[in-house]
């Protein structure tokens, strides 16, 4: 049966080197947000544009991101779970709850529903939380900042504090995998995460 596995975590968490590997190994199809689609990349410019970034409000952000999703799930997962094949996610709802929600001050349920209803209720099988202190994080990005990137050390403290909070809401679901190690250190982490 196909699985749809996402990675979540902050900027330079190493989500998307280890979602990478994880789809390797699985054969799975990699995939990620925004911008996993030919119409996600004109969403994901807009929204990740410095220079938008002073005049973009945050409900036509969490809208875009939104858009971005539900084209993502038309075009790409579904289809790819359709034929069976395992999808690996960087970046899912989750990202939307903790960046829009809890780091942007939108209303957590409304964003659920607002997902929800652009996925037309597809959930991940598991979600893997790399879960990565900022002075590390911090280390790890070594080109100029984007939008979110360059939101500030308080909005990144409240995006962490949020993911944090979805992971212990629903730990059935989302497995915390610590970060801060070498790229072989966090994979072998992460397999033992997705095996249990």
């Amino acid at each position: 049966m196909s699985r749809l596995i996402v990675f979540e975590g902050g900027e330079g968490s190493g989500k998307s080197t280890q979602a990478a590997l994880l789809a390797a190994r699985l054969g799975a199809v990699l995939t990620h947000e925004p911008g996993g689609t030919e119409i996600g990349t004109r969403i994901r410019s807009v929204v990740l544009d410095p220079v938008v970034g002073t005049v973009l409000d945050v409900r036509a952000e969490a809208l875009l991101m939104a858009a971005d999703r539900a084209q993502h799930v038309a075009e790409v997962i579904r289809p790819a779970l359709a034929r069976g094949d395992d999808v690996v996610s960087d970046r899912f709802t989750g990202s939307t709850l903790a960046y829009q929600g809890y780091a942007r001050g939108l209303p957590v349920d409304e964003l659920v529903w607002l997902s929800a209803w652009a996925t037309a209720g597809l959930e991940p099988d598991i979600v893997i939380l790399l879960d990565v202190p900022a002075e590390v994080a911090v280390t790890r990005m070594k080109r100029e900042p984007d939008r979110m990137e360059a939101a500030g050390d308080e909005f990144h403290r409240r995006v962490a504090e949020g993911y944090r909070l979805l992971a212990a809401a629903d730990p059935r679901r989302w497995r915390v995998v610590e970060g801060s190690g070498s790229v072989q250190e966090v994979e072998a982490l992460v397999m033992k995460a997705f095996e249990a």
